[in-house]
């Protein structure tokens, strides 16, 4: 328990120590030879089973029934899958002063990734904001992220030399949507025994996630390629993310209030659209790039999710405190 207290104090997200956990003991014992096959082929299953929980979860219904609040899905949508490509492409400017080639990649493929739905959420909540409207607009980004993403990667990163091609961005979508489109589909028979075992099940996602990362980084290490990082780059890499982060709050709050947005839904916007999933990531780096570059590949966004949390838990609670503060001034001027 008292270690628990130190995390939450400190804001360190349990899950993110348990990657950093994973990767290291892939640094000292990584898989190989059969070893290695039999991780790779228990990453990919689980990258399917992942991807089916995913489909099975999310409620379709619920994430096109917020249409109707279509201006504020627009900027997030815009946000994430437009400002934020846009603005991991000019990080390639960066190469090699102070990024390296597979980081800038990384950087890239950060920005091209959905929103996160869970935290984003909680945020919107703590902060008073329009929780249904986070609700929507995070699952929206999620579902369209399961065929944009892929698609973005593509575009983005063949310009790059990387030998992507929209035929393989093709090829790889569909063996992230299959398991999807077949998790929507059993839905209607398996959403409510999914429901009652969230908790269980998110357990199981964890720990697939983890069996990724240690694949990805024994990978990593066999082939030789973490000799390639030094810690220049990585403080580079910290500077980098975190610029990438503060531009993005700074133009959502700008455009969210210059359009005319309520506070609830500012709140929901700033949160929704700087924000990016790591559970979605982190598979669909395994399948959309080489097994041997992964590990440099989700560096930037392991280190991006662990500071979006600590920044935005504490915006979240100094906006939510204003917002109690104002509702208590009120209720007294009333009495």
């Amino acid at each position: 328990m008292r270690g628990a207290t130190l995390l939450a104090k400190a804001r360190i997200d349990p899950f993110i120590l348990g990657i950093l956990a994973v990767a290291g003991i892939a640094f000292l014992l990584p898989a190989r030879g059969q070893g290695a096959e039999i991780a790779s082929i228990v990453s990919e299953v689980g990258v399917g089973a992942l991807f089916f929980l995913y489909g099975a979860r999310l409620s379709t219904s619920e994430a096109l029934a917020g249409l109707r609040h279509w201006r504020l899905h627009v900027i997030i949508l815009l946000a994430t899958f437009v400002l934020f490509p846009l603005l991991g492409l000019a990080t390639k400017a960066l190469v090699p002063a102070v990024l390296t080639p597979a980081l800038s990649a990384g950087v890239i493929f950060l920005c091209t990734l959905p929103s996160t739905v869970q935290s984003s959420i909680a945020f919107t909540s703590i902060a008073r904001g329009n929780v249904a409207a986070a609700i929507c607009s995070a699952s929206f980004s999620s579902l369209i992220g399961i065929v944009l993403t892929p698609l973005l990667v593509g575009l983005l990163l063949r310009t790059t030399g990387n030998g992507f091609s929209l035929h393989s961005v093709v090829s790889i979508t569909l063996q992230l949507l299959l398991p999807f489109i077949a998790g929507q589909i059993a839905r209607r028979w398996i959403g409510g025994w999914i429901a009652a075992h969230r908790k269980v099940l998110g357990r199981a996602d964890r720990c697939t996630i983890l069996i990724v990362v240690y694949t990805a980084f024994s990978e990593g290490v066999v082939a030789g390629i973490w000799h390639q990082v030094r810690w220049i780059s990585l403080a580079g890499l910290v500077v980098v993310n975190l610029a990438l982060f503060f531009v993005m709050l700074g133009v959502l709050k700008f455009v969210s209030a210059r359009l005319g947005f309520d506070r609830g839904d500012r709140i929901a916007i700033v949160f929704c659209g700087s924000k990016k999933s790591l559970a979605s990531g982190l598979p669909m780096a395994t399948v959309l790039f080489p097994a041997g570059s992964v590990g440099l590949i989700v560096l930037p966004l392991m280190l991006f999710h662990q500071a979006q949390l600590m920044i935005c838990a504490v915006l979240a609670r100094r906006w939510g405190a204003q917002a109690e503060s104002h509702e208590l001034a009120a209720s007294d001027a009333g009495a």
